[in-house]
C-alpha cells in the first residue's frame, strides 16, 4: 500500500437539464441524474445511490482484507445497504446506514469467527467511517451447499 495521504480526483459535467457525466482518469464514465425521490428519471445512478453503493463496496473489500489477514476461508459475501436520507436539524443528510451481509462459507467454518470478522469489516470500512450517519450491521452466516 502507498503511504498516506491518498488523493482521489473525479470530474463531473452536466448541462442545465439532463444527465451529469461523472468521470475519473482511466475509468469508464457514469451517467447520473437526480433520483426519482427528487423528481429525477428512473434508470440512473444518483449521488445517493453512488454513496450507498460505496458503503456496500467498501464493506466487502474491507472484509476481504481482514479475512485474508486472518487466513479465513469463505466463498461469497452479499451485501445490501439501506441509506436513510432525511432532514436533521434543518439539513438534508444521510442519518443512518444499515448493512445486511450474508456470508457464504464452507461446512467446517467457525461461524463465531466469521461474525467477528464481519463486525471488524463494518467498523473498519473507511467510507462508512467518513460519514456522520449512525451504522448498524445485520450479519447472516450460511453454509454452502454442495
Amino acid at each position: 500500500m502507498k503511504p498516506y495521504p491518498h488523493t482521489y480526483t473525479t470530474q463531473a459535467s452536466g448541462p442545465a437539464t439532463g444527465s451529469v457525466t461523472v468521470t475519473a482518469t482511466g475509468l469508464p464514465s457514469i451517467e447520473t441524474n437526480s433520483p426519482p425521490d427528487f423528481d429525477g428519471p428512473e434508470g440512473f445512478w444518483s449521488p445517493e445511490t453512488l454513496l450507498t453503493s460505496a458503503v456496500a463496496n467498501c464493506f466487502i473489500l474491507t472484509f476481504r482484507a481482514i479475512a485474508r489477514a486472518n487466513s479465513f476461508a469463505w466463498q461469497q459475501l452479499d451485501c445490501e445497504v439501506d441509506g436513510v436520507l432525511e432532514r436533521v436539524d434543518g439539513v438534508t443528510r444521510f442519518s443512518a446506514f444499515t448493512t445486511r451481509a450474508t456470508l457464504t462459507v464452507g461446512t467446517s467454518c467457525d461461524a463465531e469467527k466469521a461474525k467477528k470478522l464481519l463486525e471488524r469489516a463494518e467498523k473498519g470500512c473507511l467510507i462508512a467511517n467518513s460519514l456522520l450517519a449512525t451504522r448498524s450491521l445485520e450479519a447472516t452466516i450460511v453454509e454452502a451447499t454442495a
